[in-house]
């Protein structure tokens, strides 16, 4: 695998590229990075549309779940989305925190920083703020946060104990999260492990669940729960750019899964009055839910 900024420096100029494309096509392949499939139209992401504070305009195609809906956004709450894109995220969570809270959208893509921007002055949002930079490395201060929500988007950054670190940072005490992502049981393919398109198609860059979740534990976050998880397939005719046709049914039949999951935890403190759970327990599915049950 390529150096870290070198990694970095490939998202990047790719979703300049993805960034002018339109939503269909994204949907179509892999986070946009990928030449579309002419057999399956959605391959990651949720559907938004029935989603109050969705913006048509800001929806690039490029999640892979619906984080504010599991995310628990209180009115008055200061909400940070991490690669905030064209602002799809923000403006749903704006919706939730109302004119008294705060959003704040962080993205290393100036394009989509440009795009985010003109459809907050669109529609005349001046609570929501979106700054550009890493988010390993977040241009925001400690203890900021009640709530952070991410769709689709650590699987891209090589370091995502340090994004996980960075986390924990911003995120006042009590505060929470609600990340969708991608994430892997099994080996992939080196064909695809080792390609820069299926890597910026949130694919290769992808962890293991159990390494995913361990970090988040490891970092010291609390009551870690699967809001949602849902398999991921891969249609042939984009794996076979990649893989022959008995590298195709290997890979299909080899036991791989490729993974979206909405993760919640809390950063302990003064809102957090819930007991620990386990992380033995989370493994074993005992903490899975929908949001309208009441037990995440």
């Amino acid at each position: 695998m390529k150096e870290e900024q070198e990694l970095k420096n490939i998202v990047r100029e790719r979703y300049a590229k993805i960034a002018e494309q339109g939503k269909a096509e994204n949907a179509a392949s892999c986070c946009g990075a990928t030449t579309p499939s002419n057999k399956i139209y959605n391959i990651m992401m949720d559907d938004y549309s029935e989603t109050e504070g969705y913006l048509e305009d800001a929806d690039l195609g490029l999640g892979c779940g619906l984080p504010t809906q599991f995310a628990k956004i209180q009115k008055g709450d200061t909400v940070i989305d991490l690669g905030s894109g064209a602002g799809n995220d923000c403006f749903v969570a704006r919706h939730e925190t109302g004119l008294e809270g705060k959003v704040i959208g962080i993205d290393f893509t100036p394009i989509m920083i440009e795009k985010a921007r003109a459809n907050a002055e669109k529609l005349g949002y001046n609570n929501v703020e979106f700054r550009e930079g890493d988010i390993d490395n977040m241009p925001v201060n400690e203890n900021v946060a009640d709530v952070i929500v991410s769709n689709c988007v650590l699987n891209l950054v090589p370091n995502k104990k340090k994004v996980i670190g960075e986390i924990f940072r911003v995120l006042k005490p009590g505060g929470h999260f609600s990340i969708s992502d991608i994430v892997l049981v099994g080996e992939l393919p080196k064909e695809l492990r080792e390609d820069a398109e299926m890597y910026a198609g949130c694919v290769a860059g992808a962890i293991q669940k159990s390494e995913y979740l361990q970090y988040i534990q490891d970092q010291g976050f609390e009551n870690i729960t699967i809001q949602k998880e849902k398999p991921i397939q891969i249609p042939e005719d984009i794996l076979s750019k990649y893989l022959s046709t008995e590298g195709i049914q290997n890979f299909n039949n080899g036991g791989t899964g490729i993974y979206s999951v909405t993760v919640y935890a809390e950063k302990g403190g003064a809102k957090s009055a819930k007991p620990k759970l386990k992380l033995s327990e989370l493994q074993a599915g005992s903490s899975c839910c929908e949001p309208s049950s009441g037990c995440c």
